[in-house]
């Protein structure tokens, strides 16, 4: 078991993580290591919308709070796919123009990922994305993995399906599902694959939960503010702003409204960069019903869970870094 800040004995005693240290100490803590910086992998889909592009670019030009080992390609079906794996397939070659963007000429770090969600309870889907999760969070190290998860958990739950000593080696910053006060859990990640989430919250996994109503929902912007603070700054920079006017001249049918985009994603990577701009608390972890509802359970392990996002400094720090990618 890698060294980390705290211990599974007081993982499992919500008193105790209730008067853990927060913010940046907190998060330190979490990845078991003596610097802000810590290791990281990007579980993502892609191509299921335009946020999770600019989480891309957020998380590799962060390098002052993170080093990403590796990214993997989530499943997802909605308009853009055919299929889950179809939807794998495009947010892989959706990750290579990112890259490409950026300017990053290395490939072998992008993992294709599962081709199908999870077809029951405790079924894992193998994929070259499990494999090299398992591998690389058991690797000997102090350092516990960061796994930043922007899509349906399929891969990251396939792996501890895969590995159940997983769980003692990562931490998970899920964006998924809604607060936990809601009538319904009911979120796009979460409800692709309803079986994968129920490991995220099931199994011990150290995960930070970042819900969307009430708190990523906060990260809405404008075409007007793209265009000035990243039009013209740097290619990749011009490559989100593409997308993202491509993406309201599909979705924006009434010109005399006003019309925003929400960037979800970058709320977890931004839990990264800053947890005081992401603050969470601790609490119970829910039990996710059939009907996709939450279930309060007191005696469960404890997950942090997210409150509310720092809207204004997050998008600063992701300008300021898009600007000096020029």
């Amino acid at each position: 078991m890698a060294r980390d800040g705290l211990s599974r004995r007081r993982l499992l005693s919500l008193p105790a993580l209730a008067v853990a240290a927060s913010g940046r100490a907190a998060r330190t803590q979490e990845a078991g290591a003596s610097s802000n910086s810590v290791r990281v992998v990007l579980d993502t889909d892609t191509y299921n919308e335009i946020d999770d592009q600019f989480a891309v670019a957020y998380a590799l030009l962060s390098r002052e709070a993170m080093t990403v080992e590796a990214i993997y390609a989530a499943p997802f079906l909605n308009a853009r796919s055919k299929s889950a794996g179809d939807g794998m397939e495009k947010s892989y070659a959706e990750i290579l123009r990112v890259l490409e963007a950026l300017g990053e000429s290395r490939r072998d770090f992008v993992y294709r990922g599962s081709k199908s969600f999870l077809p029951g309870a405790g079924r894992p889907v193998d994929s070259p994305a499990a494999r090299d999760l398992i591998r690389r969070a058991m690797a000997p190290s102090e350092e516990r993995l960061h796994v930043v998860a922007v899509g349906a958990p399929t891969n990251v739950a396939s792996a501890v399906l895969m590995e159940p000593r997983l769980k003692e080696r990562i931490t998970v910053v899920w964006l998924g599902g809604q607060p936990y006060d809601s009538p319904s859990a009911r979120e796009f990640n979460l409800q692709q694959d309803p079986h994968a989430s129920r490991v995220m919250f099931d199994t011990g996994i150290r995960l930070v939960n970042i819900p969307t109503r009430t708190v990523s929902d906060a990260l809405a912007i404008t075409t007007p503010e793209l265009e000035r603070a990243i039009r013209g700054k740097s290619r990749i920079g011009d490559y989100l702003y593409e997308i993202f006017v491509e993406y309201e001249r599909q979705h924006h049918k009434d010109p005399s409204k006003p019309w925003s985009k929400v960037i979800w994603d970058i709320a977890a990577v931004a839990w990264i960069v800053n947890p005081e701009w992401v603050p969470t608390t601790m609490v119970p972890s829910p039990i996710l019903t059939a009907e996709l509802t939450w279930r309060r359970a007191p005696d469960r392990h404890g997950v942090r869970v997210a409150t509310r996002v720092d809207r204004d400094a997050v998008f600063a720090d992701l300008f300021a870094k898009l600007t000096r990618a020029g």
